[in-house]
């Protein structure tokens, strides 16, 4: 992990899956992120039930755990209390919407 990603973009992926014989919805959390020098990474992926503010928290605190310092840019969409979870780990970032 770097220590500083200039612009990250973070959304999800919602798929139908097969599920103790049930097809149910599973969303798919995505981060890609630009370096510094330019080059894009692919921070994580992570699974689960639907997207949400909280997992999007624990997403992100994770990053921070893993060594991430600070996000200058975050691209993101309207779902509710997004900025608010991203402004609670990376306090300085700005959004795009």
């Amino acid at each position: 992990m770097e220590p500083v990603y200039p612009v990250v973009f973070l959304d999800d992926i919602n798929y139908h899956v097969k599920q103790d014989g049930a097809i149910v919805n599973k969303a798919v959390y995505n981060i890609l992120a630009y370096t510094m020098d330019g080059t894009k990474d692919i921070l994580g992926m992570w699974i689960g039930e639907n997207e949400s503010s909280k997992f999007w928290l624990s997403v992100l605190n994770g990053l921070k755990n893993r060594g991430v310092q600070d996000i200058l840019i975050a691209c993101i969409d309207g779902l509710t209390g997004f900025k608010e979870a991203i402004n609670a780990v990376f306090g300085k970032t700005k959004i795009q919407r």
